[in-house]
């Protein structure tokens, strides 16, 4: 069967969405399992304990545990494209602490300023309205539909068989 061009494009959209669900999720894993598991060389749960508490953020324990595990499973839930909708709404919240209480003091990431997690906060932004697409674990679920998982895209196109 010939694909055409409003295929073509859907598929385009959903290959675009997934190039961005992945990279995404592969930088929120890389830096929860630095925060939670010190692995790449990140500083654990005590260090970022540390430096939240240095920060002047409340429950630093409590707040460390809460962004590792938003970071890391918010990032595995993106590569695979699972509940994206849902999972962008606490990254975003993480990346926009990160961005007003951390990197206030500048623009620039060379000068340590907000630059990254506010482009990751829209990029999520934009990830939490269009949905997963279809090259994700959401769209294989039955019922999405019903329960707000699926793209306007996959509500409104027919698949190709």
């Amino acid at each position: 069967m010939a694909i055409n061009n409003e295929q073509m494009r859907h598929w385009t959209m959903d290959a675009g969405l997934l190039a961005m669900r992945a990279m995404v999720g592969v930088v929120f894993f890389f830096h929860g399992s630095q925060k939670l598991f010190a692995w790449f060389g990140g500083p654990g749960m005590h260090g970022t304990a540390d430096f939240m508490a240095t920060m002047g953020i409340p429950l630093p324990h409590v707040s460390a545990v809460l962004v590792g595990a938003t970071e890391f499973f918010g990032g595995l839930a993106l590569l695979v494209g699972l509940a994206t909708r849902l999972v962008t709404v606490p990254m975003i919240f993480s990346m926009l602490v990160a961005v007003f209480v951390v990197h206030r003091h500048a623009f620039s990431a060379q000068q340590g300023g907000m630059e990254y997690p506010l482009t990751l906060a829209v990029v999520l932004f934009g990830l939490g309205l269009t949905g997963a697409g279809r090259f994700s674990v959401t769209a294989l679920l039955p019922g999405r539909e019903r329960v707000g998982l699926a793209s306007a895209a996959e509500t409104n196109t027919p698949r190709a068989s």
